[in-house]
């Protein structure tokens, strides 16, 4: 939980002192859906470079807060900072998966892997495992994270629905050993 509040704080801290202080409050509030919303028009609005972790990470945050569906057209629109990325967001503006694995020939569970967030060093990518809907479409939840190989060909881990933020820290970790 203090990582949450930490983490919660220092992307706040990006705006201007009034608005970093709206951020907050909504955490304290728990509304957070809200609040990442005043956070990430508060970035496009003033125009504030994001790093691609920074951009992963809101993403990460939006996905927890179920929000990263609404919230990944605008995070994508953040204006990007010059620094060699750790990790980076792939995924596209949420209105179409561009790329998703096969299904039981590489989830055990017979889930759909969509890519979301890469490793820059080591290759190694955070997936979303989803169902397939009876009409064709994928769940709006995932069942689970999964870091994959390089080749996305070997799931390397798997995280519960509720590890979102795990799962990331775990990516994030690997990349550094790399």
């Amino acid at each position: 939980m203090t990582d949450d509040v930490d983490t919660w704080d220092r992307l706040a801290a990006l705006l201007p002192e009034a608005e970093a202080q709206e951020v907050k409050d909504c955490w304290d509030m728990g509304e957070q859906e809200a609040g990442l919303g005043l956070l990430v028009s508060g970035l496009l609005a003033h125009e504030t470079p994001i790093s691609e972790t920074t951009r992963a990470q809101l993403s990460v945050l939006a996905e927890a807060w179920g929000e990263r569906e609404r919230l990944t057209p605008q995070i994508l629109q953040c204006r990007g900072a010059d620094q060699i990325a750790g990790v980076k967001l792939i995924e596209t503006d949420g209105g179409s998966v561009d790329e998703v694995l096969g299904e039981a020939d590489h989830d055990p569970a017979g889930l759909v892997l969509v890519p979301w967030i890469a490793c820059a060093r080591g290759g190694r990518v955070l997936m979303r495992a989803h169902t397939r809907e009876p009409w064709g479409g994928l769940s709006y939840l995932a069942q689970h994270y999964a870091i994959t190989s390089p080749d996305r060909a070997a799931v390397l881990r798997v995280f519960p629905p509720s590890s979102t933020t795990t799962a990331f820290a775990a990516l994030q970790r690997e990349c550094e050993c790399s």
